[in-house]
């Protein structure tokens, strides 16, 4: 009996090995990861040089508290620092939801008392604890856990108009995507975040960016917001950080940071030596590869072999986050088809497929999951 409480469905496949872009089942079949772990193993699995640092933290030193200093956080720091654009601080937490907890927290406490509220979008997702679940713009997620705590509205996604009604004496800060993953892959439409940015500064509020499915190279750029030209206050990011082991941090430029003080906010695990060594070996391989030019070079032949398919009716995204529109099919049911052909995506809305493969992918892999796709669809390569 599967003793995993009730809050996935029952898994259809068991993997036990990954190797790159693939993925073996307890059977021994081979699958093709064009998933990653929804944007996590951004270099591939069993990635040597992240292995390696996991095994050597694992041997020298794994946990210490965050009452204590280690290299690898105060080096990880300084490299998101400076990827982000510098002038900041960090703090490490376990996961994006974190991040983004984080990051609410901080409003809160840079605005002040009489100051609390988060204006973030429809269509939006920024967690699963109760602060950010309210945050995330999915009121069917809401109900079952009603009530939920005060202080977040919701507003359109892409209405400028929207958000300055919404932005009243009470709020604090603005919660944004640039690309709208769980929402149906949607990217932030030219114009739109730097309205926001200019909304931001004329009231007084800040802007934070939740980079936890885009940041790190996905979108074409470090983080998604550099396509905008714009400066947030706060970011959040996680997922790719640690190429698959739990980190997540949330950054905030030095004047927005220093609000919180000690025992303001804090974490056992949080940026812990080993995940903490991890994302540095991540971070040093991705930054070798440059891998923000190889998402936007091979994103971009990816979405060019998905609008060849007859039933892909829109392909949207950015980099190697890319979202194809089905005409005329169930994309769940194709998504189950497409693991049950050994290439695994999946389904974010009824009509829209999620692809976001290895930034290290090859174009012969991509060649190979469109083909799958497409036998998939019932159409020829």
């Amino acid at each position: 009996m599967n003793r995993l409480m009730n809050t996935y469905p029952e898994p259809a496949v068991t993997f036990v090995r990954g190797e790159g872009s693939y993925l073996w089942d307890e059977e021994g079949r081979r699958y093709l990861d064009f998933l990653s772990g929804i944007a996590v193993t951004s270099l591939g699995h069993a990635h040597p040089e992240v292995a390696d640092a996991i095994c050597g933290a694992a041997r020298s030193l794994l946990h210490t508290s965050n009452l204590f200093g280690t290299l690898p956080q105060r080096e990880v720091a300084a490299t998101l620092d400076r990827l982000v654009g510098g002038g900041g601080r960090v703090f490490f937490a376990n996961s994006g939801a974190e991040a983004n907890e984080c990051a609410i927290k901080l409003a809160r406490k840079w605005a002040g008392h009489g100051r609390y509220v988060v204006v973030s979008a429809y269509g939006s997702f920024h967690g699963r604890t109760l602060a950010t679940l309210h945050a995330t713009g999915q009121p069917a997620k809401h109900e079952a856990f009603q009530p939920l705590p005060e202080g977040f509205r919701h507003v359109a996604w892409a209405d400028v108009e929207a958000l300055e009604r919404a932005l009243s004496p009470e709020v604090a800060a603005v919660l944004l995507e640039p690309v709208q993953g769980e929402g149906g892959v949607w990217p932030a439409p030219p114009g739109y975040l730097e309205a926001v940015r200019r909304l931001c500064d004329e009231r007084g509020v800040l802007l934070m960016v939740d980079e936890v499915q885009t940041g790190l190279g996905r979108t074409g750029r470090w983080f998604g917001f550099q396509h905008h030209g714009v400066r947030p206050d706060v970011v959040s990011m996680a997922k790719a950080l640690g190429n698959g082991v739990p980190i997540g941090a949330c950054w905030a430029r030095e004047e927005v940071a220093s609000a919180f003080v000690p025992g303001d906010h804090a974490t056992t695990f949080g940026g812990q030596p080993l995940a903490a060594s991890a994302a540095r070996a991540t971070l040093a391989v991705m930054e070798r590869e440059e891998v923000p030019a190889r998402a936007e070079s091979r994103g971009r032949y990816l979405a060019g072999r998905l609008a060849g398919l007859a039933r892909v009716g829109q392909v949207r995204g950015q980099g190697l986050l890319l979202g194809a529109e089905l005409e005329g099919v169930d994309a769940r049911q194709v998504a189950k088809d497409c693991l049950a052909a050994g290439l695994v995506l999946n389904a974010v809305t009824p009509t829209t497929l999620r692809l976001a493969p290895s930034l290290l992918v090859s174009e012969e892999e991509v060649d190979e999951a469109v083909g799958a796709l497409a036998a998939v669809l019932g159409e020829e390569r």
